[in-house]
């Protein structure tokens, strides 16, 4: 089986990068982690993919001010260079511009922390506190130019509690998160994605009809939700 050389990128810890590093620690899952990349040198999940083998890269932002072009074709040399195929944001702190969304159309997934289209950007966990909502949860999706858009691969939810705080909202579906990436990634990788306009087709048991995607696998793993 051919396994799609696969990049992730992040700018921090990256907890979901480490599930992901973790799926594809198994020879048959689809996807072949071959190289993270941060536009932070002190990213904290370099550490840990260089641990486990994986080559890292570090494509500065700061140096490159507005040149929001000029940092995006250097990633795009450090993606050729390991002859990447498929992209996976895991807490990847930058806002692409459209021109590397078209390039990288259906081949570019990202994970957010709410029922999209619910709660787009930042704060989600307070923000659906805050609207007094009985479900949450997080969404894997190809990305498009507009932030926090495209396609639905797959969402999993969790029930909102009385007694919920943020954090513990946070770590509640975090650890889903941890399971539904690695699930999504690996239908994409495997050729099980069809895109139809703007809705994803997904040709995987378990992967339509059900509330929370995908089946139970193994545990997630143990972290706080600031190290996504």
């Amino acid at each position: 089986m051919r396994r799609v050389p696969t990049a992730v990128l992040i700018s921090g810890r990256g907890s979901n990068m480490a599930a992901l590093l973790a799926a594809a620690a198994d020879p048959a899952y689809p996807a072949e982690i071959v190289l993270v990349l941060s536009n932070r040198a002190d990213a904290a999940g370099l550490a840990h993919a260089a641990a486990r083998g994986v080559p890292t890269a570090i494509v500065e932002s700061r140096p490159f001010g507005r040149d929001r072009e000029g940092f995006e074709r250097a990633i795009d040399a450090e993606l050729a260079r390991h002859g990447v195929e498929l992209l996976a944001l895991a807490g990847f702190m930058r806002v692409l511009t459209e021109g590397f969304c078209t390039r990288w159309r259906d081949r570019l997934v990202n994970i957010h922390p709410s029922l999209l289209p619910a709660f787009r950007g930042l704060d989600t966990h307070a923000r659906a506190l805050a609207a007094g909502v009985r479900l949450h949860g997080c969404t894997v999706h190809l990305v498009r130019p507009g932030v926090d858009e495209g396609p639905i691969l797959a969402q999993a939810a969790v029930p909102v509690l009385a007694e919920d705080t943020e954090a513990s909202l946070a770590a509640r579906v975090l650890e889903q998160e941890h399971r539904l990436y690695p699930a999504a990634l690996g239908w994409l990788a495997g050729g099980l994605v069809r895109i139809e306009g703007d809705i994803a087709r997904i040709a995987a048991p378990g992967a339509a009809g059900a509330l929370a995607n995908p089946l139970p696998g193994p545990a997630p793993l143990s972290t706080t939700p600031a190290e996504r």
